[in-house]
């Protein structure tokens, strides 16, 4: 397999546009970059064919062809953002789901304003050689991918952008032989009464056939063969052809009928048996089986929740995005200013203070959009309360007599204090866990607001002070506690040895303070066991953050880890500046805005610069553990509550030209003795994977991505902050730069790279 990846990110600025050109050569291309900074991304396949696949993210790109003009094919699928086609004299807007085909050498103008998403293929000539083709096929040609033809290449082309990095080698042939048929076919019906005997062709035909009688309960492979003429072991060939199989074909057409049905609001009347039963189906508990597979919910559940979810679409929306600051009770509050009641001034030296509660955190998502609950100046200290999101699973002794978290765990049978958890849904009804239906789990405080702070800045979060929050329940006072879960998201899951395999075990530890050094010791633990929320909804596993663990329903487990003691590491797992993208953003993947990162040397007298994306900076701090060892394995580290001291300070931008964050466009550490630079498996996987990115990032992440990403940054810092060539750089990583994993839980699976201060002398 011969495939290249490319992120702008990876390179130093003066190297970034010569690079790009090349990456986009290889889909047979050549660009002019628009007036945005270059922040570009592609992942590039080479087939056994010779022919090639690329998928590019890109902002404000015009392409042209090389004009090698050696009888190749060139095919877009444009997957997101605006495009506009412009050949002979004619432009053509490219809608979402649109493609274009372009005979190499054929002069074409292809603009992409504003941020993009596309998959190209380059399809050789010997892909063409032994088919008939229009004269029309030797022009550029937009084809709409929303019906015939059309809509099957572009299906397909999406598929293949989704899928890029796990096809092996014989699958992109298939494909790429599938995809030449295709184009033919859509070139011969789109031709001037020309036709054409070539499989894509008779597939279409057969699909027309199938189209028709989709409702016969007889409809077989034998029936179908018969009917066109072909022998069945010809037919099943012709859909492996596809990268399918005529039985799942007919299958998911059944479905999408059914689905389409039960989205109507006026057949309400007509039962869901009696819908499965008018397309085929003949088993109404395997229809109902096979439509949960296939949509994540009950056909019964499908027909009650679609009517709101698409007939609201706009009112969705404002349910899944933090309110303006005119509908937030964050703004309703002034700003949290200095204890004596002055405010902020230009030049920071003011002292902040930000307590936990309902009105002053959100939980599991980042947005732009939220209204911060406290403006400082660069040089201002700010003091932020944290709570753990697993607090829950011992009330008793870490929420109850405290005031600040019982505001923010309240959850009573008629409402919940803090609402939004995670980046999904409001509706709870759709997946049954409750508000917030994403996978975003963390609580955070803030935002903060930074004055002056500006896209392409950096700012400087120094961590002072890391203290604890106590037991403010009286039969607890003055001790503090944390809890790991060992959870079905946690990398141990599937490799269990014991009886019963998938189980999820809760461990609270008590964290000695006190001692000299301080160390944690683990009290007792549990198997989770199915948990009712205050809502009614019963919760198998650990599935949805802040459930109130019902401590008559467990088992504990006493005097386990006899004699062990673990000393304590206190840091924030999550220290992250709002995202540039919009809506909520779900907190658990890192990736360039920090976040999620989950690595233990953010501790106290550690500096975490990040770059700035969108006004103010927006941070946020949260997930706070008294100690995590490299990879968080079995999901979480000891989550405890506890409150941070930090030193906020603003560098533009325009002054960090030969400084160690100059070019800064990721997450960077640095402690009194080191650097500490993080690669993730994607590391703008919100711009890279697309619109599906808060789903597919958790399907996709792998060490070997991450640890490319992580030698990619070590090259760019030392080039850009050391002078070094790229030879002087790789031989100083392999030999003096220390790589370890982070985090293997997380979505974006992280793997952090330490650079030793002393490689270059004092100072």
């Amino acid at each position: 397999m011969q495939s290249w990846h490319f992120a702008s990110d990876d390179y130093p600025s003066t190297l970034r546009e010569t690079a790009w050109r090349a990456a986009i050569e290889r889909a047979g291309l050549s660009t002019e970059i628009g007036p945005d900074e270059l922040r570009a991304y592609s992942h590039h396949r080479l087939s056994p064919l010779g022919g090639s696949f690329s998928v590019v993210a890109a902002r404000s790109q015009r392409f042209h062809s090389l004009g090698q003009g050696d009888g190749a094919m060139l095919v877009v699928l444009h997957l997101e953002g605006k495009g506009l086609l412009n050949n002979d004299q004619q432009a053509h807007a490219l809608a979402v789901g649109d493609f274009a085909i372009f005979p190499e050498g054929v002069d074409f103008d292809l603009v992409c304003d504003g941020p993009f998403r596309q998959v190209w293929l380059r399809l050789p000539s010997v892909a063409f050689s032994r088919r008939m083709l229009p004269p029309q096929a030797f022009r550029v040609r937009p084809i709409a991918g929303d019906s015939g033809l059309g809509h099957v290449l572009s299906q397909l082309l999406r598929s293949v952008s989704d899928s890029l990095q796990e096809l092996d080698d014989d699958e992109l042939s298939a494909i790429e032989i599938a995809i030449s048929d295709l184009i033919v076919a859509t070139f011969n019906r789109q031709g001037d009464g020309g036709t054409s005997s070539n499989q894509a062709t008779i597939l279409h035909r057969i699909c027309q056939f199938i189209e028709t009688r989709l409702g016969d309960t007889n409809l077989s492979l034998a029936e179908v063969a018969r009917a066109q003429r072909v022998s069945p072991r010809y037919l099943q060939k012709l859909f492996e052809s596809a990268d399918g199989n005529f039985t799942r074909y007919i299958r998911e057409r059944r479905l999408e009928r059914c689905r389409a049905e039960l989205a109507k609001s006026d057949d309400d009347a007509t039962s869901v048996s009696s819908i499965a039963f008018r397309w085929g189906f003949t088993d109404a508990a395997h229809f109902s089986r096979v439509f949960r597979d296939k949509y994540g919910m009950s056909p019964r559940d499908y027909r009650l929740n679609i009517r709101k979810i698409e007939s609201s679409a706009a009112e969705a929306l404002h349910r899944g995005r933090p309110p303006r600051a005119s509908e937030s009770s964050k703004a309703e509050a002034p700003p949290l200013v200095a204890s004596d009641g002055s405010v902020a001034v230009e030049a920071g030296s003011q002292t902040h203070y930000i307590p936990a509660n309902a009105k002053t955190v959100h939980w599991g998502y980042f947005s732009q959009n939220l209204a911060p609950v406290a403006v400082v100046n660069s040089g201002d200290t700010v003091t932020v309360e944290t709570l753990t999101q697993h607090a829950s699973d011992d009330l008793e002794k870490m929420v109850v007599g405290d005031p600040g978290a019982e505001s923010v765990f309240r959850w009573t049978k008629d409402d919940k204090a803090v609402d939004r958890r995670g980046a999904g849904p409001m509706d709870a009804s759709i997946y049954g866990r409750g508000a917030g239906e994403g996978f975003g789990v963390h609580i955070m405080t803030g935002p903060i607001a930074v004055m002056g702070a500006m896209p392409g800045d950096v700012v400087e979060i120094g961590i002072r002070d890391i203290l604890p929050r106590r037991s403010a329940n009286p039969d607890f006072a003055g001790r503090c506690f944390g809890s790991n879960a060992a959870a079905w998201w946690g990398l141990h899951y599937q490799e269990l040895m014991t009886e019963p395999k998938q189980r999820e075990v809760v461990t609270i530890y008590e964290c000695m303070l006190d001692a000299a050094p301080p160390f944690a010791k683990a009290l007792y633990s549990f198997r989770w066991t199915p948990q009712t929320d205050p809502f009614g909804r019963v919760h198998p596993t650990i599935d949805y953050p802040g459930i109130p663990v019902d401590h008559a329903t467990i088992d504990k487990v006493h005097g386990i880890l006899d004699g062990v003691t673990i000393p304590l590491r206190p840091h924030f797992g999550v220290i992250g500046c709002a995202p540039r993208e919009a809506g909520l953003i779900d907190s658990v993947p890192p990736a360039y805005f920090g976040g999620n990162l989950d690595n233990w040397r953010m501790a106290k007298g550690a500096k975490v610069f990040l770059p700035v994306s969108v006004p103010g900076a927006l941070i946020s701090v949260g997930d706070p553990h008294a100690t995590q060892g490299d990879s968080e394995l079995n999901g979480t580290a000891i989550e405890c509550s506890l409150t941070g001291v930090f030193d906020i300070v603003l560098h533009k931008k325009a002054r960090l030209g030969g400084s160690p964050l100059a070019d800064l466009a990721y997450p960077l550490i640095e402690t009194e003795t080191e650097w500490i630079l993080f690669g993730f498996s994607h590391p703008d996987y919100l711009a890279e994977l697309g619109a599906k990115a808060q789903s597919a990032v958790y399907r996709s992440s792998s060490l070997d991505l991450a640890m490319k990403d992580a030698f990619r940054k070590v090259r760019r810092f030392l080039m850009v902050t050391r002078g070094l060539s790229e030879d002087e750089a790789i031989t100083l990583i392999s030999v003096a730069v220390d790589f370890g994993v982070s985090q293997v839980v997380d979505g974006n699976w992280a793997v952090h790279a330490i650079l030793p201060k002393s490689l270059f002398g004092p100072g």
